[in-house]
């Protein structure tokens, strides 16, 4: 016998409407075709993941470490060379 296997959609699905509380677990269970004991997992990882949502700090996100910051301000470097050389073969340039 194979496993039945649910997507994160539906394990949100009935997670919430257990976490609504209008329906018991065995009703929930009944109407999505699931096991009771599966219902009450859902929702209590549901919970945990609502913690460590809500648990992360706000504000401003930390700044590109400084190797980012080399790699752009070379990358910086070269454009303006091409663009330079690009100036002088056109005839643009003064």
């Amino acid at each position: 016998m194979q496993r039945k296997t649910f997507s994160g959609e539906f394990k949100a699905k009935v997670a919430l409407a257990a976490l609504k509380g209008d329906k018991t677990a065995n009703e929930l269970a009944g109407e999505h075709g699931v096991h009771p004991g599966q219902v009450t997992v859902w929702k209590k990882e549901a919970l945990a993941g609502l913690v460590e949502v809500f648990s992360g700090k706000r504000g401003r996100k930390p700044q590109a470490s400084g190797t980012d910051q080399e790699a752009l301000y070379s990358q910086i470097g070269r454009l303006k060379v091409e663009l330079d050389w690009l100036k002088k073969k056109s005839g643009l340039s003064p």
